[in-house]
């Protein structure tokens, strides 16, 4: 999956774990109590039901594989993107 700059999911959980290949780009990623920055090459797993989101913290469009540890995905959103300046804010 192709994301551009600033884009990202909702804060949100799913019922089983989660792992994410960066494979190019730079990411900010919200995981738990954390908040840190990766750039490619990149594995990152994500704990079932710990609320995580994350957004393309670069430039240029990032490439994403996730890849669930069961074939019942689930996606629960449970707030706005933390990472994500409102569209009213101002620079």
């Amino acid at each position: 999956r192709n994301i551009g700059a600033g884009g990202g999911p909702p804060l949100h959980t799913h019922e089983s774990e989660e792992a994410h290949v960066l494979t190019s780009g730079t990411m900010s990623y919200v995981i738990g109590d954390r908040t840190f920055v990766v750039s490619a090459p990149y594995i990152l797993r994500v704990p079932a039901n710990t609320p995580n989101t994350f957004i393309n913290a670069g430039t240029t469009p990032l490439a994403l594989t996730a890849v669930f540890g069961s074939a019942n995905y689930t996606f629960k959103p449970i707030a706005p993107n933390p990472l994500q300046k409102p569209a009213d804010a101002k620079p």
